[in-house]
């Protein structure tokens, strides 16, 4: 019990200083944590293993080392890719597509979000949605809030197929095939559609009331995407162009069908550590330049990764040791199961769809479908559910996943677009919670789970 209350305080207490700015994310993530850890241990009479914690540290550093990794690459590879002028012509195409639009602008947002997003990873569509975004957002006069709106839901929603993590969590932790993408893209394709029709829409008529349409002539659109910074101009490869575009290309490409064609797979990791050391040879031959590149865009990759190992340290700790009885996460997971009446044992699909909500906001994936799922799903078999609809049910809350600060790649889209934590999850909350809502009337119109199983 007191492990469980120390849990559930540490949650109110992390989330209560990141909404309201009295602590940085990194301070928090690093602090909280190891504060109610040392409570626990005090209170539970461990106080004399206190050395427990660095393994727990260790432990959670190990679980986001490989999104470092990857973050780290990842952004100077479209880093370099920027400073080369990747993007230019992608960004003057855009400005004539959208006419001065607003509207159009947020609507290609949306689309080009939900097609990046199939690549499963949240890094690269964030890193190559604000690369070809940012600056038509700059130019416009338009608020930098939208764009990191738009990613996320249409992220979120790709997430859920099965290379992209949660899903995979879920087949495995119910032992379920892959035709469980059948049951989850209806609403997965409602929700896209949703995103581009209802969402972009509704900001581009703000934005239109705000900055009105502006018809711009050829000479105009020049001048909008001229470069005149000596530096910039200096740095840009235009020559090189058509090469790097076909390697990004071909970069993104692999990164997709790798996910599901197991003889070309390779590790993000490695894909994107070879395209920044060819990026790096192609356009910037001369070692004064490469190491100008890396000093110049290293400083975002590691503000970004720190915040990453942060959340590797808060969720170390909040896992802490199952075995010895010492795990926050644990106990809150335990909690969730016990608050629910055995009378609503028909209705545990229902309810599992709304545990997941909460559970996969306040947990990790792995720690929701690694660690609560077992008993969650035992619990629906007891009720006459089968493994199939307790998977569906634990996806539901997906919709909420990626607002979470333990979600690491939001610190990077959240850097790009200069928005604070706070006020962008509640500018997206509201979103979600109505993706949240077609997910689950659509699972169960389609009959997935039923809303009620008869209890013998």
């Amino acid at each position: 019990m007191v492990i469980t209350i120390l849990g559930w305080l540490m949650i109110a207490v992390f989330m209560f200083v990141v909404m309201t700015k009295k602590l940085s994310p990194l301070v928090s993530l690093c602090t909280i944590p190891l504060v109610f850890a040392l409570i626990m241990l005090i209170a539970t009479g461990n106080i004399s293993q206190w050395t427990l914690l660095g393994d727990w540290v260790m432990n959670g550093l190990g679980t986001t080392a490989n999104t470092g990794i990857l973050l780290l690459f990842a952004i100077l590879y479209f880093s370099i890719m920027l400073d080369a002028g990747l993007f230019d012509p992608i960004t003057k195409k855009m400005i004539q597509f959208a006419k001065g639009d607003p509207m159009k602008v947020l609507i290609a947002t949306a689309v080009v979000a939900a097609a990046i997003s199939m690549n499963g990873d949240g890094t690269t569509t964030t890193l190559v949605c604000c690369a070809a975004f940012l600056p038509i957002y700059e130019k416009l006069g338009m608020k930098k809030m939208n764009l990191a709106v738009l990613v996320i839901l249409q992220n979120t929603v790709m997430n859920l197929l099965p290379w992209g993590g949660p899903t995979a969590r879920a087949m495995a932790v119910t032992n379920v095939g892959g035709d469980i993408l059948s049951y989850l893209l209806p609403g997965m394709i409602l929700s896209v559609i949703f995103n581009i029709v209802v969402v972009a829409r509704y900001m581009g008529k703000k934005e239109r009331a705000r900055l009105g349409v502006k018809d711009f002539t050829q000479a105009e659109i020049d001048e909008l995407c001229a470069i005149d910074d000596p530096e910039t101009i200096e740095l840009r490869r235009p020559q090189n162009w058509a090469f790097n575009a076909i390697m990004t290309i071909v970069l993104i490409a692999w990164l997709v069908a790798g996910s599901f064609i197991e003889v070309i797979s390779l590790p993000n990791q490695m894909l994107f550590m070879l395209g920044t050391i060819i990026a790096l040879l192609v356009n910037y031959p001369k070692i004064k330049d490469q190491n100008a590149r890396i000093g110049a865009n290293g400083g975002d990759a590691v503000q970004v990764v720190i915040l990453i190992f942060g959340a590797g340290i808060f969720m170390g700790l909040f896992q802490g040791d199952s075995e010895l009885g010492l795990s926050m996460s644990d106990a809150v997971a335990q909690s969730l199961i016990a608050i629910i009446p055995q009378q609503l044992a028909g209705f545990w699909g229902l309810i599992v769809c709304l545990i997941s909500a909460p559970g996969t906001f306040f947990i990790s994936n792995d720690g929701f479908y690694f660690g609560v799922m077992p008993a969650i799903a035992e619990a629906g078999y007891a009720y006459g559910f089968t493994g199939l609809q307790m998977a569906l049910a634990s996806l539901m809350g997906q919709a909420f996943h990626l607002l979470s600060p333990l979600t690491a790649f939001i610190y990077l889209l959240l850097r790009l677009t200069g928005q604070d934590l706070g006020e962008w999850q509640r500018a997206a909350g509201k979103w979600a919670a109505c993706i949240f809502v077609i997910f689950v009337i659509t699972i169960m119109a389609t009959g997935a789970i039923p809303l009620y199983v008869p209890q013998g």
